[in-house]
């Protein structure tokens, strides 16, 4: 018995039901997108617990162990990177956009891909501020789409790299949080991160759309500071 409450059933009955005019190999080539989503949310479930676990003092060897391979193994697939401090919602931002790069049968992630991804999170505060300022989720995909390189011919396998321009924004990010004194990278940080790469696709869309890095800084800590303090009451 599967240990979640999924079935291959599950799995077909969805995808059939989303595309029901669609023939045999495009289905094919949905299923294996899909597959790889899965495989990805599969280890950033495995990292959250092996930071868990690190936390309470585990060693690498026991990790391993639970695991099932070596501790060297353990260690380098798995000691922090630079997703380490991302909120649960930020890190399923990232998956998506993988899965937008992937679905545009793109051979890199942008940072148009990103901000794809947190449009794609409504739970995040990113997505909020988003929706507020332009008044429309739509406008804000409509201004990504006309940004995105056109589609390619083949969709790759395996692994999509990030841009150079993708990994600065990651970073920006990081940096974003501790200028605000966070000890957790939020979607909110992120968006944060892709307009302070001024250069990006990502911070071009987001000036179209009237954001400013000192007033999306503002709002972000403005938010932030009302929800703890609502928290505290």
């Amino acid at each position: 018995m599967s240990p979640l409450d999924i079935s291959l059933a599950d799995l077909i009955a969805r995808l059939d039901e989303e595309l029901p005019d669609t023939d045999e190999l495009a289905r094919i080539s949905e299923a294996r997108l899909r597959a790889q989503t899965l495989s990805d949310l599969g280890d950033q479930l495995i990292d959250h617990y092996v930071s868990k676990a690190k936390q309470v003092g585990a060693s690498w060897t026991e990790i391993g162990d639970a695991i099932g391979v070596s501790k060297q193994a353990a260690q380098q697939r798995h000691a922090p990177g630079p997703f380490e401090r991302y909120t649960n919602l930020n890190r399923h931002s990232i998956v998506l956009a993988q899965e937008a790069a992937r679905t545009h049968k793109h051979d890199s992630i942008g940072t148009e891909h990103l901000l794809l991804g947190l449009l794609g999170e409504p739970r995040g505060l990113a997505y909020e501020v988003l929706v507020a300022k332009t008044e429309s989720e739509q406008r804000v995909r409509d201004a990504i789409a006309e940004a995105l390189p056109p589609t390619g011919k083949k969709a790759l396998r395996g692994h999509i790299a990030f841009r150079p321009e993708s990994k600065e924004a990651i970073g920006q990010a990081r940096r974003a949080a501790a200028d605000l004194g966070h000890d957790w990278v939020g979607t909110e940080h992120a968006l944060l991160g892709l307009i302070r790469v001024e250069e990006s696709p990502a911070a071009q869309i987001l000036r179209d759309l009237g954001f400013t890095s000192d007033e999306l800084h503002e709002t972000v800590r403005t938010e932030i500071a009302n929800r703890l303090a609502a928290r505290g009451e």
